[in-house]
């Protein structure tokens, strides 16, 4: 009973924090989602979500084909760190991790200075004679910014879990005949899969609720459903941006609930 009472009190600080940080919001967004200008409820607000259809189908394609390019580049990168020395392996996870000790607002602008017409790619394409390559307002320019930033999440659960193989299964597949390709396929990526799955909810999460990305790289031209929600909110309409925002945090609910039961069918738990 006692050791029970000590476990509640340590556990109020944590209790606290989530209600004020996570609950009250939560609440605060519902409350406007189904009320209007005057607090009365309505359904009007999410109603009205048609016509932000294109707008969702855009943020969860470019959200979705960043998460495809990043594991393409995490996976081969986190397998080679592994079979790295230690200290190799703590010095390209501190490299990893550097652009992280930046703010995203920063990272993000630095790319305008690279992609820009005066930019480092068409003065170097200047030397040649060429003409310069319009790069940003482009999909590209925003994926590319969404990849960038959201790639060391990616990165770490990978390496990881690949880190975490037991050496002896390896070693077991070999003399069983197996081929580094079969090895690969049949022990080593399913074994990996909780952390693949664990990188998708860390890229695709944040990269199909940002809106700085999209405004720097994007120019303006590229319009996501970050960039609507805050257009809304700086316009005095809590109602439009609460209800794009409570279907948004729903749509994120879903696709972590069904990683997470994807990762439990392979022996883990994600989020």
């Amino acid at each position: 009973m006692k050791r029970k009472g000590t476990t509640a009190l340590l556990n109020t600080p944590y209790a606290v924090w989530s209600t004020i940080f996570i609950v009250v919001p939560l609440f605060i967004v519902m409350y406007y989602a189904f009320t209007d200008n005057n607090g009365a409820f309505t359904l009007e607000n999410i109603k009205n979500l048609g016509n932000y259809t294109d707008i969702f189908t855009i943020s969860i394609l470019y959200s979705l084909i960043a998460t495809l390019i990043t594991i393409i580049i995490a996976y081969p990168f986190a397998y080679a760190m592994t079979k790295k020395s230690v200290s190799s392996q703590k010095m390209q996870m501190m490299l990893i991790m550097l652009p992280m000790w930046m703010n995203l607002l920063i990272r993000t602008y630095s790319w305008l200075n690279i992609l820009e017409r005066n930019g480092l790619i068409n003065n170097f394409l200047g030397l040649f004679g060429l003409e310069p390559l319009k790069m940003i307002g482009t999909p590209g320019a925003v994926i590319l910014g969404m990849v960038y930033n959201y790639l060391p999440y990616m990165i770490l659960p990978i390496y990881t879990v690949l880190s975490k193989i037991d050496p002896t299964l390896l070693e077991a597949a070999e003399d069983l005949g197996c081929s580094s390709f079969q090895k690969m396929i049949r022990l080593i990526i399913p074994m990996s899969m909780p952390g693949v799955v664990s990188g998708i909810a860390m890229v695709f999460v944040p990269s199909v609720s940002t809106f700085y990305i999209s405004q720097k790289l994007g120019d303006g031209k590229v319009m996501l459903i970050g960039d609507v929600i805050e257009r809304q909110i700086q316009m005095n309409h809590y109602d439009v941006g609460a209800s794009i925002s409570l279907v948004l945090m729903v749509m994120i609910l879903i696709s972590m609930a069904i990683m997470n039961r994807f990762s439990d069918a392979d022996g883990g738990v994600v989020v």
